[in-house]
């Protein structure tokens, strides 16, 4: 009974320091990627662009928008982000009813629309969401604007 005791203990132990191991693997290959210029995500959400390291008091500095720094612990630099890959674009398929035009109802027929008459895809991600793209001047007037409807 004492020496399954051990055994297991010494399993424990085992797995432990593979555990360990495997973190320490882990936590050189993200640094080994650190550099200026690489896009990153710190362990509290922010994101941004590495400025600057100090090696020597374990600081990196970010850029978190233009002209924003912020200065960190190396280790709180969890995630390198990649690039996001943009998906193949498939082929525009056209509405039933944003492809009949008034010849077509007449019965005659007219030159098939391309591609991109048929559909009018937003260039950015910004425009493809609900919200339209704000310049940074049109954001600071709508939100002082809301704290003065507030008050």
């Amino acid at each position: 009974m004492s020496i399954l005791l051990f055994v297991m203990l010494g399993v424990f132990i085992f797995m432990m320091f593979r555990r360990n191991k495997k973190t320490q693997q882990q936590q050189a290959e993200l640094q080994s990627k650190f550099g200026p210029g690489v896009d990153v995500m710190t362990s509290f959400g922010l994101f941004g662009r590495i400025v600057d390291i100090d090696e020597a008091e374990n600081k990196v500095t970010l850029e978190l928008s233009p002209g924003n720094l912020a200065t960190v612990h190396r280790q709180a630099v969890t995630k390198v982000m990649e690039p996001a890959v943009a998906p193949e674009a498939a082929p525009a398929v056209p509405d039933d009813a944003s492809s009949l035009t008034s010849t077509e109802a007449a019965g005659t027929t007219a030159a098939p629309a391309t591609a991109a008459e048929t559909t009018a895809a937003p260039a950015t991600a910004a425009e493809s969401t609900a919200f339209p793209a704000e310049t940074p001047d049109e954001t600071l007037k709508r939100l002082n604007d809301e704290g003065k409807k507030d008050s």
